[in-house]
């Protein structure tokens, strides 16, 4: 079944000229389809087609067959059930982040498109999520009854300008200038008052603070909840929503129930493999990818509907972000994967941790010439760890994160290894400031609030001027008092 799966892959093209001509005759059979009847017809070409497509993509049967888009790679095995891209954590050697010995869906579907020709360029293919309604049913039957229930390769226009109140991060972004941004984690407790303290460090040096929606797939306050928190007390948020753990409906409902505590800013996220996290034998949902995520969030606010086409009371005031990693493979697939965000409706981009420049370079090289920067704003995520054996920890261990050897043997053969994370940090921030099109830092690092705040200061780009300046707040340690959420 892999081998043959590998072998439609390299032989894309000529499955794609068979397909082309299926496509052109099958409606022909549209009158032997109506004699027959609709599920007569179905219980015919159903086995058919599981049988035929499983045995040369290992097909699995979503009833909305994308293959002839995807180079011949049936999206439907990606770890993530991924439509649009490659998900942040693919391995070093190619291998799928939630099934390792299987190499990853969207390198062979890139691999496929090449072998395609006229294919269209992948960056405007944004595929919308499956209907579960339409699984297991046969495609071959939709093309020859002429049913259209298909999905359509959208193409969304760039971002239009909205009339709509701004408010902070975005006017931030706006602004032109060097953006800084750090994440923390939620607590793993309803007392937010730790959450307010780590904050506070950052009062006055940020202009935004990232609350993490179950990172690692590890168990936290909910998103919402702290970012609500934050919000009340002060603080610009900006809200992850992971696909990981809900459905359309229940991220719909916390898109909206976080803009009604005030919460402006969301980073839409596919999620981490569940099984690297505390409840590996939890059920992992992946309805949507970030990029479907996105265009729903973006229609709730520009269309005011829900996906179902349902039109809301009063659209929610959402200013969408999207996460990137240049970092690991595939390479040459990040920057359409960046660009299918932003189309889908990201104004804004925070990338993986960036310990490797000359890669972050080509990234950025590749993104100048489509124009990408000048449509979001890309943040590049730095951070540092205390030890040697800290970095060579997470470049093992956590997916998507990509450590070079020379960067851990120089802090290896440091005296103070914790003060050499932190230089490499503050040459790291520097390098960046001088590559047109990176926008601003996103500082990074698990409860290390003091080394991360520090850095900001001592690499200029806050100072402790704008620390005193924003001083003086009293934290409310709670979430009353929300303003209204539908400006």
């Amino acid at each position: 079944m892999k081998a043959l799966r590998h072998w439609s892959v390299r032989h894309a093209g000529g499955l794609r000229r068979v397909y082309d001509v299926f496509r052109k005759y099958a409606p022909s059979l549209a009158v032997v389809v109506r004699l027959v009847g609709r599920e007569r017809s179905e219980k015919l070409f159903a086995p058919l087609e599981r049988a035929a497509k499983g045995l040369l993509f290992d097909c699995r049967m979503c009833g909305q067959c994308v293959l002839s888009s995807t180079g011949m790679a049936c999206p439907e095995n990606c770890g993530k059930e991924m439509r649009n891209g490659p998900c942040g954590g693919v391995r070093p050697d190619g291998g799928c982040e939630v099934k390792p010995k299987m190499r990853c869906v969207w390198l062979e579907a890139g691999e496929g498109r090449k072998r395609i020709a006229g294919q269209a360029p992948a960056e405007a293919l944004l595929l919308p999520p499956v209907d579960q309604r339409h699984r297991g049913r046969s495609t071959w039957l939709q093309i020859a009854a002429r049913e259209d229930v298909l999905p359509v390769l959208e193409q969304r226009p760039a971002l239009r300008a909205l009339e709509r109140p701004k408010h902070d991060f975005e006017r931030a972004c706006e602004s032109g200038r060097f953006l800084v941004t750090a994440e923390i984690a939620p607590p793993d407790s309803s007392d937010c008052t730790e959450l307010l303290q780590r904050a506070s460090r950052f009062r006055g040096l940020v202009d935004a603070l990232n609350i993490t929606d179950g990172a690692g797939a590890h168990c936290h306050l909910s998103s919402v909840a702290a970012a609500a928190v934050l919000t009340a007390n002060g603080h610009t948020a900006v809200c992850q929503m992971a696909c990981r753990d809900r459905n359309r409906l229940a991220l719909q409902g916390d898109l909206l129930g976080a803009a009604a505590l005030g919460v402006r800013n969301f980073l839409c996220l596919t999620g981490d493999d569940i099984r690297n996290g505390d409840h590996p034998g939890a059920k992992a949902v992946f309805d949507l990818d970030a990029v479907s995520l996105l265009g729903i969030a973006r229609g709730l606010r520009d269309a005011g509907r829900f996906a179902s086409g349902r039109k809301l009371e009063a659209a929610p005031n959402l200013f969408l972000g999207a996460a990137a990693n240049p970092f690991v493979p595939p390479y040459a697939e990040r920057v359409t994967n960046l660009e299918q965000k932003i189309n889908a409706g990201a104004q804004f981009i925070q990338t993986q941790f960036c310990f490797d420049l000359e890669l972050l370079e080509n990234f950025m090289r590749a993104v100048r010439a489509r124009g990408l920067h000048e449509r979001c704003r890309i943040l590049v995520g730095v951070g540092a760890l205390r030890s040697a054996k800290g970095l060579r920890w997470m470049a093992q261990h956590v997916p998507g994160v990509h450590v070079p050897e020379k960067v851990i043997q120089r802090v290896a053969h440091a005296r103070d290894q914790a003060l050499e994370g932190k230089k490499i940090l503050l040459e790291t921030i520097a390098a960046l400031r001088g590559i047109e099109g990176v926008a601003g830092v996103h500082l990074m690092g698990h409860k290390n609030e003091d080394l991360l705040a520090d850095a900001i200061v001592e690499s200029g780009l806050r100072t402790r001027v704008d620390l005193d300046k924003s001083e003086g707040g009293v934290e409310r340690h709670c979430c009353s008092a929300m303003p209204g959420s539908t400006a």
